[in-house]
């Protein structure tokens, strides 16, 4: 193997293989990165191991990795935004920018997104990689690659708590203390909530939880759901008026609805099974508003700057490094839990 493009290609279910392939070079309006640095999301272990999340099949080959970033290698025709030489985030949906839903804004529900490792689009865990140019985002230079992979997950925070509309001064319960419920936390805390309580079946992750930033904590460890929320309004002091679910659990899709104070919102994040149960009285009677959450908007510049200004600290969620030829190694970390974010290093060593 030369290792012109080394990459990390998913040939079939627990089939994850190096490759050598060649350097794809940039189209109009597309730049080429030298990837420096590309974490390792639930999905790409999903994919993997699984071969499928909900609709979103592995049919045929295709890379893994969609929080990344790098060094533009390259500039295609037309791109003024960019030169070689920058460092970058990517955000990896790119949109067909013409549908009804991209004009009004609202590009992450765009139905011909390209969107990289989800069936049947390939990821960005090689060497090189080419990305529409307007779609990849400058780097300050007090922010590290590792910083500007996490991006990405911070934005499915960042985004959840918008479409909360989280506030100064506001009580805010995250469930589920993963890289999301962290992230979402973190966001929370940034735009002005007096205090986040994370809730979690792992005392482990709580744990660390409480070590990264939040508030308070609650162990899920009954199935009584009124329990549960019984703890959470005495750790926040009062019934949070805002909710965000990042575990894709059932349990804390009632636990949102019952804990939430009346008149306030209820954000789904996690991907969890096709059909739950709502407590659908409760909701009505008490206006609880329901929300869904899918991926991000306009969230990087946001991301960048609160990274920049010290204002969210994402380092200590990256807990597992290693180099892109220690892939499979890699994926096993982080299957296995043990850590928060496992990143991989993409630069030749």
């Amino acid at each position: 193997m030369t290792d012109t493009n080394l990459s990390a290609v998913l040939y079939k279910v627990q089939h994850l293989r190096l490759v050598d392939r060649p350097i794809p070079e940039p189209k109009q309006g597309e730049v080429q990165i030298s990837m420096r640095t590309v974490g390792i999301c639930g999905s790409d272990v999903h994919y993997w191991h699984s071969g499928a999340i909900g609709h979103f099949v592995v049919k045929a080959p295709m890379l893994l990795g969609h929080e990344c970033a790098g060094v533009v290698s390259k500039v295609g025709e037309g791109v003024t935004n960019l030169k070689e030489g920058d460092r970058v985030a990517i955000e990896p949906g790119v949109p067909c920018r013409q549908c009804e839903l991209c004009k009004d804004g609202r590009y992450n529900l765009c139905p011909d997104v390209f969107f990289l490792a989800t069936p049947p689009d390939s990821g960005a865990l090689a060497r090189y990689h080419t990305h529409a140019a307007d779609f990849v985002f400058k780097l300050p230079d007090n922010v590290s690659f590792e910083e500007g992979s996490m991006i990405e997950p911070l934005s499915v925070g960042l985004h959840a708590c918008r479409r909360a509309g989280v506030k100064l001064g506001g009580r805010v319960m995250v469930c589920g203390a993963g890289p999301i419920g962290l992230c979402a936390m973190l966001c929370a805390k940034a735009m002005g909530a007096a205090g986040v309580c994370m809730t979690d079946i792992d005392p482990k992750r709580l744990e660390f939880a409480r070590k990264v930033g939040a508030t308070s904590t609650v162990l899920v460890d009954t199935k009584d759901v009124e329990e549960v929320a019984a703890k959470v309004r005495v750790a926040l002091g009062g019934a949070p008026d805002f909710s965000i679910e990042a575990s894709g659990a059932q349990f804390c899709v009632e636990l949102g609805v019952v804990t939430t104070k009346t008149g306030g919102t209820f954000v789904v994040v996690g991907h969890g099974p096709t059909h739950v149960q709502i407590p659908i009285v409760n909701t009505v009677a008490r206006e609880i508003a329901i929300k869904g959450s899918f991926r991000y908007v306009n969230t990087w510049p946001a991301a960048i700057a609160m990274i920049s200004s010290g204002k969210i600290n994402v380092k200590p969620l990256v807990t597992h490094r290693f180099q892109l030829e220690e892939t499979m190694d890699a994926f096993n970390t982080a299957k296995s839990g043990v850590g928060v974010k496992v990143m991989i290093n993409c630069e030749r060593q």
